[in-house]
C-alpha cells in the first residue's frame, strides 16, 4: 500500500490567455516540481477528483458524486477529445467501498469529462490516457450542493479502500481556489439557458466555440477591471492550504456553503476536490505537504494552487 497526493487549478484560459510578466514561469515550475513528485512517486493508478462545468454532467440528472467504470473526454478548450484509460474494476471496488461507507455515490458505465479532468492529465502525464485512472465527479458547481463535509467523508472511504491495496495510489484533486467566473445558474436562467443546463450535452463544435470565446474574453476584461466579477481572495485561499496542510481537515466542517460563495466565489466550492484528495491520503495516517505553490491570476480567473504530499 502507498498513497501520496497531488492538488492543481484547473483553468480552461491558460493556452488563451497570457498572465502578467514571469506568471507564467513560476507556474511552469510548479508543474515541473509536481510532475517530479509524480515521477518518484510511479503511481500504478491516478484516482482523480473533478468537478465538471455542465459539460458532462447537467441537470436531467445531477448526482453530488459519480464514479466512472468508463469515461470519455468531450474535448473542450482544444484539450484532446476521446476515452481515458479507466481501470474499470478499481473503479467498481471503490465505488462499493464508498457505499459501504455510507456515501451515496452514483456509477456511471460512460462518464462525459471535461477541462477539470483532462487539463490535470495532459499537464502532468502528457496525455489524457498516459496513466491508468478512476475518474471522480465531485459536483461543485451545480446547486444545492450538499455540505463540504461530504466531499471529506467521500474522500475519507476511498482513501480507506485504497489503502487495502498492493498498489501505488495517486490522488489528484483538480479545481479551485477562489474564483468566480462567468458560469450560468439555473435560478433566473432564461428559458434557453435553462434548457442547455439540463439536457445540453453535446452541443455543437460551433456552440461550443462561441461559449469558449465568451469566457475568454470575460477573462481578459477582469484581469482589466473593466468587468465586476468577484475578485480572487488570496487570504482565503491561503487559509484554505493552510487546513489542508495541518491534517485537520474536520475543522472545514464549519465551512457552510454560504460562506464559500461570499468570500470566495461560486467555483470556489471546486476545492472539494482538494479536500477530498487529502482525506483520502489522511485515512492511511498522519501525512506532510512537499510542496505548496499559490498565485492569485486574474487572467485565468483563479486563486491558482500546486500541492502535493505524501504520508509522514
Amino acid at each position: 500500500m502507498s498513497l501520496a497526493v497531488c492538488t492543481v487549478s484547473h483553468s480552461p484560459l491558460m493556452a488563451r490567455n497570457e498572465p502578467a510578466p514571469g506568471v507564467r514561469d513560476r507556474v511552469e515550475a510548479a508543474f515541473a516540481e509536481a510532475r517530479a513528485f509524480i515521477g518518484d512517486f510511479a503511481p500504478d493508478v491516478v484516482v482523480v477528483l473533478a468537478p465538471d462545468h455542465y459539460n458532462g454532467f447537467l441537470y436531467d440528472m445531477m448526482p453530488p458524486f459519480c464514479i466512472g467504470t468508463e469515461a470519455r473526454s468531450v474535448g473542450d478548450y482544444g484539450y484532446e477529445e476521446g476515452p481515458l484509460r479507466v481501470d474499470r474494476d478499481l473503479a467498481q471496488f471503490l465505488a462499493s467501498a464508498a457505499l459501504a461507507a455510507g456515501i451515496d455515490v452514483a456509477v456511471s458505465e460512460r462518464m462525459h469529462v471535461d477541462h477539470g479532468f483532462t487539463q490535470p492529465l495532459t499537464l502532468l502525464f502528457g496525455g489524457i490516457a498516459a496513466v491508468p485512472t478512476v475518474p471522480v465527479f465531485i459536483n461543485s458547481v451545480a446547486e444545492p450542493l450538499g455540505p463540504v463535509s461530504r466531499a471529506r467523508l467521500l474522500g475519507a472511504a476511498l482513501g480507506r479502500a485504497a489503502a487495502g491495496l498492493d498498489k501505488r495510489v495517486l490522488f489528484l484533486g483538480s479545481g479551485g481556489l477562489s474564483h468566480d467566473p462567468p458560469v450560468p445558474a439555473l435560478a433566473g436562467a432564461t428559458p434557453e439557458v435553462a434548457e442547455r443546463l439540463i439536457s445540453g450535452r453535446n452541443p455543437t463544435r460551433e456552440q461550443r466555440a462561441e461559449r469558449e470565446t465568451r469566457v475568454t474574453a470575460a477573462a481578459r476584461e477582469f484581469a482589466a477591471g473593466t468587468l465586476p466579477l468577484q475578485p480572487l481572495n488570496p487570504e482565503w485561499d491561503r487559509a484554505l492550504l493552510d487546513v489542508l496542510a495541518s491534517g485537520e481537515l474536520e475543522e472545514l466542517d464549519s465551512w457552510s456553503n454560504e460562506s464559500f460563495v461570499t468570500q470566495a466565489g461560486h467555483s470556489s466550492h471546486e476545492v472539494r476536490t482538494s479536500i477530498a484528495a487529502y482525506a483520502a491520503l489522511a485515512a492511511a495516517g498522519p501525512y506532510v505537504v512537499t510542496q505548496s505553490f499559490y498565485e492569485p491570476i486574474p487572467e485565468w480567473i483563479a486563486g491558482f494552487a500546486i500541492t502535493t504530499a505524501r504520508p509522514a
